[in-house]
Order: structure tokens, then sequence, then C-alpha cells
């Protein structure tokens, strides 16, 4: 290669990088901002830092995470103030960009489908309905807390329990959780909320049929059919 082939190809290099740092949206920006961020659409260098991205300590200069949901940026009050955001005050570290991308161009610059619960302070990501609000159908209207008994914090749906699987509610068993389930834990039960018998009782007879393991009620009685008793048919004993 010339000499002057050279000095051709380094002076092109050359202009791409100023262009580059001189007007970075339009040549290597992905997308334009999302609308509250329009002002600034041209302004790179007002989120990013040459060479090292996105800093999060750029960003908790206009968004203080204790008025986020409750002022906007220039301090006025919001209109209507967002119940969903106190997490924000409850994060181990302002990690911003862990769950936020500005650009809202086709090519996206950092794709985020989830909120990090990992985030939040101890203590904070169990209390599920601080920020969510919990919901109203027949089953979930009888529940307070303990979310993670059936749910995870990396998908909601679809929800991790059948009941069926243990125990199926027919006939008479249509009572309220809270009949079987004491103290809102739903991974205990007992049946001594309604049946009459008494451990003495429930022992004598089951040792009379030769059962010696009768601790787990449903393991052998799954459904309100006395009939329907898992191991009647076969064998006896512990099954």
């Amino acid at each position: 290669m010339s000499r002057l082939l050279k000095l051709i190809l380094a002076i092109n290099v050359l202009v791409l990088v100023v262009l580059t740092f001189t007007y970075p949206h339009l040549m290597v920006g992905p997308g334009k901002l999302i609308a509250g961020h329009q002002s600034i659409n041209a302004d790179c260098f007002a989120c990013h830092t040459s060479l090292t991205g996105v800093q999060s300590t750029k960003c908790v200069v206009c968004h203080k995470p204790m008025d986020i949901g409750r002022l906007t940026t220039t301090g006025a009050p919001v209109v209507k103030p967002l119940t969903s955001t106190p997490f924000h005050q409850e994060l181990t570290s302002q990690d911003c960009v862990a769950c936020h991308s500005d650009h809202a161009g086709v090519k996206r610059y950092q794709v985020q489908g989830r909120f990090n619960h990992a985030l939040l302070k101890k203590g904070v990501s169990d209390k599920c309905q601080t920020c969510h609000k919990a919901p109203v159908d027949t089953l979930h209207r009888q529940i307070s807390g303990n979310c993670g008994q059936c749910h995870t914090q990396n998908k909601w749906t679809p929800a991790t329990f059948e009941h069926d699987k243990y125990f199926v509610l027919d006939r008479d068993h249509t009572a309220t959780c809270v009949t079987c389930h004491v103290r809102n834990d739903y991974q205990q039960y007992t049946c001594y909320g309604c049946h009459e018998h008494t451990p003495a009782n429930v022992r004598r007879e089951h040792v009379e049929e030769g059962i010696r393991d009768f601790t787990n009620c449903v393991e052998c009685h799954r459904s309100a059919d006395e009939h329907d008793i898992k191991g009647r048919q076969g064998k006896r004993g512990n099954d």
C-alpha cells in the first residue's frame, strides 16, 4: 500500500472518530430516546461517559430516588402520583440501567424484560404486596402474604401450585383456607380444624388397620370420599 493511500485511510479514520464523538446520536445511536428524554436526544453525554457507557450516577442527578413517582425532575408534583414506585427507595444500589433503557428505537440499546428483585434490600423482596396489588379472585381474597409459596420472583405466572394435586376440594371440603392452613402458612395443614377426631382416636383406628404412619392425612385421604383411600385395594400399612 502506497504512502498516499495510508494517509487517506488515516484521515478517513480520524474523521470518523471526530464525527463519532461530535455527533454520536447520528453516528452510533441505536434509536431515538423515550418521550421523556427528547430534550437531550442530541446530547449523548448527558447520560453516557466516553468509552465506559451509561453511569447511574448521572441518572440520579435528575431522577432522585426519593422523589420518583412523587415529583418530576424539575421538582413539580406529579399530577397522578405513582403508587407502584416506592421500591426505588429500598434498592441496595442505584443501578438504574439494570432495569431501564432510554432508547426506544427499532434497535434498542439495552432490552430489559423484568425487574430484578435481587436489587431490593433484605426484608423487602419478600413483601410483594408493598408494591403489587393483590389479585381479587375468590382464592386470593383469602390469602395475605406468603406469595413465594406459589409464585416465583422471576415469573409471576403460571403459579407453581395446583391444590388438586394434594387434596381435592370437593363435597364438604369447600372451607376457607385458614380452616386447614393456620397462621397463613400454606405449606402446612391440619385436619383438626373441622374433624372431631382426637390424635388418640386417630392412632387407635389406624393401628387397628395396620397403618403406622398417619401423620400426613392427605397421603392416603386425597378427597372427601371416605372410601377413596390409597392402599385400601392394595397392600396395607405405610402406603
